[in-house]
């Protein structure tokens, strides 16, 4: 019979910090970025909420390292990262328009994704500022690209893109919030959201033959 090995000092630490930074999604899932106190983290992580100070220093420095590690931003945008690196400055509308329709599909199925923008626009903190400036990184590359191809246009395609995403952000927030239609079309139903993501399609198609 083969004896279970100890795993050691060391990995017990890591198996407790990775409780911690898994507890922060749940509260952030469960309560909003304003149930992410010590005492909340420390219950859905089912240890003493003295390990979060021994190990992160502060609630902060550990809801910051459970925003780093997921990665949303990297997840809502797809294979943008490799289709940017490709692109001369061509069709750059490809690049926009498959990054929307990452963002809304993420967005739409990621609670926690939800309360961090919640977060975002009602308290302004180091955390999310910086998580904002991450992202506007992403957004500065697609359009230096959208430059090159829209040169000497009359199109602010930085102005459309905003609209977009903020449309996204609204609709995926109100459908999820008050479960109700918003001017008539519901996200919550297959055909609502391709309807939105039909409109998308066709608002950057519009702009680019501007």
């Amino acid at each position: 019979m083969t004896r279970k090995r100890y795993q050691g000092e060391i990995n017990d630490k890591e198996r407790s910090k990775q409780k911690l930074i898994k507890a922060v999604g749940t509260v952030l899932k469960n309560k909003g970025y304003t149930g992410l106190t010590a005492t909340n983290i420390a219950k859905a992580a089912g240890l003493s909420r003295r390990l979060i100070t021994v190990y992160f220093s502060s609630v902060d420095e550990l809801v910051e390292t459970y925003v780093r590690n997921k990665d949303f931003w990297l997840a809502a945008s797809g294979n943008a990262a490799e289709m940017i690196a490709a692109n001369k400055g061509e069709d750059t509308k490809k690049i926009i328009e498959y990054l929307l329709q990452n963002q809304i599909d993420n967005f739409y199925d990621n609670p926690e994704m939800q309360k961090l923008i919640l977060w975002e626009i009602s308290k302004k903190t180091k955390i999310m500022y910086e998580v904002c400036e991450e992202r506007e990184h992403l957004g500065s590359k697609v359009f230096e690209l959208t430059d090159k191809e829209l040169q000497g246009r009359n199109i602010d395609i930085r102005a459309v893109t905003a609209l977009l995403v903020a449309g996204i952000y609204y609709m995926v927030l109100h459908a999820k919030s008050t479960d109700t239609t918003f001017c008539e079309i519901d996200i919550n139903q297959p055909e609502g959201m391709e309807r939105i993501k039909n409109a998308l399609n066709l608002i950057l198609e519009n702009a680019y033959n501007n």
